[in-house]
């Protein structure tokens, strides 16, 4: 691979630091109370660099522009002070790895569980994670996808706000404490993804437009100004930044948060140039790395398989809509963005299992009667990541509820049954696996006026849940809040271990009856009747294919005539008259 251009570099002889810094006239690297004048590249227009002989890993340095204020460098690989403090260097070559021979797993293996490092256990560490990897593999998980980590300002937040993209959030623990759990987890034939954030950056601590105010064009995003991705240097910024996660760190994929936030110009070029970096990383490794969107704009073009190599190799979407469409029917909510999904939320649940999106290009009425989507023809099951919950739509929730408050637990386990079940690689959010109680309210640790603008932003966009449950609703700033999040691993009482017994045992059938089938799977049939029979097939390789038949709703149904050639593989033989929230699922020949 190319070397980086960002960040510093550990030579034969030293450190070699360097800054894209086109706005300044002169810049220092301050080293221990010493600075050390940059000089400016001949052959790269905007750029600094200064070696320093006999330099090392660990020695910590910030950059002075135009005798102004210290600023970190942003693309430090260390921050053990966090943002405003000094950046440190890191020699990511000397960690010793185990897993040696580790080259990830094929993506129909993927069964995910999406985490939060700070709130998965009661110490909020790295290396805490580890003890409970155990646990996830006994459950079936095979990968676990990790919260953004990028520096953020304070001690504690959904990672969201970042603001130094190449630093892993020195409150977790260090470099290597991340790598150790990224090893550990291979041991254990783990997967470790993480959340990549490349439409913005947090609001406290990030100083490129003092220098570099390229880096962002007019254009307004929900979080500021735009990233600019025409301008090389930006593109190259965030393209080393995902090869810096996949090489220095191994993780065996990443999900891009909200590309449709991106502003560029005549499309996403900047995917089209990420995804070929990583699949040349991939090629020259010989190992299964993976890219998935989180994309609301449903652009089936982006995940579908004949497309030029521009818009490739992206694994999968997360499919928003399929959470929508099943949240609508277990709790009856419809305000928001639910109001999309709640005419007939069920027929919805049976085009998705059909087509992969609810929404292909029909009019949103969200979105002011916008289309929104694309078809998704020729796209395959795999490419549709699906959830019942995730950090968003539990914590984006005035409460941070799950949905154990509200929905009839039958009618969670028919929806897990289908959804653990079918061909769509499935995601669940830490805990869900055991039906955890644990709110995950939206938290972080801003001061000042940025701290107040975000209660009262808080207050006004949840202004009913305030007047109903007023001092209820959590403070996103203080640390209780956070604590409030942490799961409770050793106190799960009866009802959450028979749900765990559930999960595991809808885990094993898809380890022995789906995945060994999955990876060449495409849509078949699906549709749904009005007394809520569903009815969906898969077609599989080999001629065989996957049945599902349920009853989605609270009264017993008849069941859908239908030839069911092949052997039940959950739930048993269909019966007749279909029990309420049941699901039966049959693998046979077409």
């Amino acid at each position: 691979m190319t070397p980086a251009l960002h960040g510093p570099q550990l030579t034969k002889t030293g450190v070699s630091l360097r800054l894209w810094a086109p706005a300044a006239r002169k810049i220092e690297a301050i080293v221990q109370g010493h600075a050390h004048v940059m000089t400016r590249t001949a052959d790269r227009p905007g750029w600094f660099i200064v070696d320093l002989p006999g330099a090392s890993a660990g020695l910590t340095y910030r950059f002075r522009v135009d005798d102004g204020n210290d600023v970190p460098d942003p693309a430090s690989a260390f921050q053990p002070e966090d943002i405003s403090g000094p950046s440190e260097v890191i020699d990511h070559a000397a960690f010793r790895w185990q897993a040696k021979n580790w080259r990830g797993r094929p993506w129909h293996e993927a069964v995910f569980l999406e985490c939060h490092v700070g709130a998965f256990t009661p110490e909020g560490t790295y290396r805490a994670m580890i003890e409970r990897l155990d646990d996830l593999v006994g459950t079936g998980i095979t990968a676990i996808e990790l919260m953004p980590l990028a520096d953020f300002p304070g001690a504690r937040n959904w990672g969201y706000d970042g603001v130094l993209w190449y630093a892993p959030d020195h409150t977790y623990g260090t470099p290597d404490d991340l790598r150790t759990l990224v090893d550990q987890a291979h041991l254990r034939g783990l997967m470790v993804f993480l959340d990549v954030v490349y439409n913005h950056f947090g609001p406290e601590g990030n100083y490129l437009a003092r220098y570099a105010p390229s880096f962002f064009n007019d254009a307004e995003t929900p979080w500021g100004r735009a990233i600019d991705y025409t301008v090389s240097e930006v593109r190259a910024f965030a393209i080393d930044n995902a090869l810096h996660w996949l090489q220095n760190y191994r993780f065996d994929g990443l999900r891009l948060d909200a590309v449709h936030a991106l502003h560029e110009p005549g499309g996403l070029a900047m995917l089209g140039e990420l995804s070929q970096a990583v699949a040349r990383l991939a090629a020259e490794t010989r190992r299964h790395i993976h890219l998935v969107l989180e994309n609301d704009d449903n652009r089936a073009s982006l995940i579908r398989p004949a497309e030029p190599a521009s818009a490739a190799p992206f694994s999968a979407q997360w499919n928003d809509d399929y959470h929508h469409a099943w949240h609508v029917l277990l709790t009856g909510e419809t305000h928001g963005y639910y109001i999309d999904y709640a005419r007939s939320p069920e027929r919805l649940i049976a085009r998705m299992l059909k087509s992969g999106f609810a929404y292909q290009g029909e009019a949103s009425a969200h979105r002011g009667g916008q289309s929104r989507g694309e078809p998704t023809k020729g796209v395959p099951p795999a490419a549709f990541v699906t959830f019942l919950q995730n950090h968003d739509q539990v914590g984006n929730r005035a409460l941070g509820d799950r949905l154990e408050w509200s929905a009839d637990p039958k009618a969670i386990e028919a929806a897990l049954a289908i959804t653990l079940l079918s061909p769509m690689p499935p995601l669940l959010f830490m805990g869900e696996e055991f039906g955890a109680r644990t709110p995950f309210p939206f938290f972080c640790d801003f001061h000042g006026e940025l701290a107040d603008a975000i209660r009262r932003g808080r207050r006004i966009e949840f202004a009913e849940a305030y007047d109903a449950y007023g001092n209820e609703v959590p403070d996103p700033l203080a640390d209780s809040t956070f604590q409030s999040a942490k799961l409770h691993w050793h106190q799960r009482d009866a009802t959450q271990r028979e749900r765990h017994a559930l999960v595991t045992a809808l885990l094993a059938v898809r380890r022995t009856e789906i995945i060994p089938r999955v990876k060449e799977a495409s849509f078949g049939e699906g549709d749904i009747q009005p007394d809520r029979t569903l009815h969906a097939e898969w077609r599989l390789a080999k001629g065989e294919a996957l049945t599902l038949l349920a009853n989605i709703s609270p009264r017993l149904a008849t069941r859908i005539h239908l030839p069911i050639r092949g052997r039940p593989i959950w739930g048993g033989h269909p019966p007749e008259r279909l029990p309420p929230w049941s699901a039966f699922w049959v693998i046979g020949g077409q």
